[in-house]
């Protein structure tokens, strides 16, 4: 079993930054791929960012240069930085592992979630 704790979530305006963060128990999380997702209110969940064990990115067209993912093994931690927030970026971003060296799009294809934290960008 493993337990994802998101933090790092608030409101901002427009053009600010944020960086997320996801704890995670579990002494193999480095085997895990990693994910963020997104939900708005009315919208489906929408993949953000995805990275594998071995450091592999890929990024939502919505969010590419301007979202980026890191992971640190080491303490067992998954990042999200969010530069140039725009309003549409408002959502409860969620942390998901997947027991995979490999990454998926699909939001059914992980295995664990975190509780979300929400973000929060003015205009």
């Amino acid at each position: 079993q493993v337990q994802l704790v998101e933090s790092g979530g608030g409101l901002v305006q427009a053009g600010d930054s944020l960086r997320l963060s996801c704890a995670a128990s579990g002494r193999t999380f480095r085997n895990y791929a990693m994910a963020w997702f997104r939900q708005a209110p009315g919208k489906q969940r929408e993949r953000v960012a995805v990275i594998s064990s071995g450091g592999f990115t890929y990024y939502g067209d919505s969010v590419k240069g301007r979202f980026t993912i890191s992971r640190d093994n080491a303490n067992n931690t998954l990042y999200l930085q969010m530069n140039s927030l725009k309003p549409e970026d408002t959502a409860t971003y969620y942390c998901a592992a997947r027991i995979s060296w490999v990454v998926s799009p699909r939001a059914d294809q992980y295995d664990f979630w975190g509780q979300g934290t929400q973000v929060t960008v003015s205009s």
